[in-house]
């Protein structure tokens, strides 16, 4: 844990934090501080490493927390020991469309950060642009400076929070913006914010304020999930339900949604959520027909079959 920790947040901003160890005073070579297991200690990022285990794919997303976690241990350890640490604002951006699991994201991290001690409580205050702009002058800077100290000690998370620049110079989102990069300056410790929308969207949110870019030293792209992600969402979602798919219904979905996401703009495709609704649908469509039949094997119980598939443009 001594080596060289970097920080990426996909070519935006790199953080190279250097710490050389020695050894009474003479250095090691390389081959004797590589990276080895993390030592079995480490509980709270074993935890959110098996959460994190129960989302498909995020990749970037899995490396970079391990990445902060090892940094700020490091750290601790670099204050026992009497050196200087760090104490960079971890202020945050999600890039990507909906239902790639940014929220979800955004509450596991809460949940680590409550357990180093990096947040007291850890929790998420989720809000969008109706809960921050408000309707006369200083209006907002009161809601926008409420829901910031609703989420001291924790997480404040705007989603699609690009749509507080688009009503130009006049309007009252520009006022929650310039509130908001005041407090992630004076309380930057004190709270993290994550702002999460549409990746060209949120590039051009940035230059909204001269501020903004700067601030975020963490940036993540959620990529869209290919067909392979999706169904392998579905199944893990089917898994807990304690359903699964007959061979039929399986082949209908991956076709549906393989036929879905070549007609649909990415940006209107919901990725995960969007299986997680047509679960839910088929599993009510099921009831009906299972009910209809009055026969209740347990086989049966358990199985989707392709006619109980219901999708959104059906």
């Amino acid at each position: 844990m001594d080596q060289p920790i970097r920080m990426k947040s996909n070519g935006q901003i790199s953080i190279v934090l250097n710490s050389q160890r020695k050894v009474l005073t003479k250095e090691l070579p390389d081959s004797q501080v590589a990276p080895k297991e993390i030592p079995p200690e480490h509980t709270a990022l074993k935890e959110i490493e098996e959460d994190l285990g129960t989302l498909v794919g995020m990749s970037e997303m899995k490396r970079m927390i391990k990445e902060i976690y090892a940094w700020i241990y490091v750290n601790k350890k670099r204050e026992e020991m009497g050196l200087k640490a760090g104490k960079q604002a971890l202020h945050m951006m999600f890039k990507g469309n909906p239902g790639t699991g940014k929220t979800t994201v955004a509450r596991l991290i809460g949940k680590l950060f409550q357990k180093m001690n990096v947040l007291s409580k850890g929790h998420l205050i989720e809000a969008e642009r109706a809960d921050l702009v408000g309707e006369y002058i200083g209006h907002t800077a009161q809601k926008t400076r409420d829901l910031v100290k609703k989420a001291q000690g924790g997480i404040l998370f705007i989603d699609e929070a690009y749509s507080l620049g688009r009503g130009g110079e006049k309007d009252f989102g520009k006022e929650a913006i310039d509130t908001l990069v005041k407090h992630m300056e004076d309380k930057q410790h004190e709270f993290i914010l994550i702002l999460a929308g549409y990746s060209r969207e949120m590039e051009y949110f940035l230059t909204l304020n001269p501020g903004l870019h700067s601030r975020f030293p963490l940036v993540v792209d959620f990529p869209d999930y290919n067909i392979e992600q999706l169904m392998e969402i579905s199944s893990r979602m089917l898994k807990e339900r304690e359903y699964t798919l007959s061979h039929e219904a399986e082949k209908k979905l991956r076709d549906h949604l393989i036929w879905v996401k070549a007609i649909l703009n990415p940006n209107s495709f919901s990725n995960g959520r969007y299986v997680r609704n047509v679960i839910e649908k088929s599993i009510r469509s099921q009831a009906m027909r299972i009910l209809m039949q009055n026969s209740y094997d347990r086989h049966e119980l358990m199985t989707l079959r392709s006619n109980d598939l219901v999708f959104d443009e059906d």
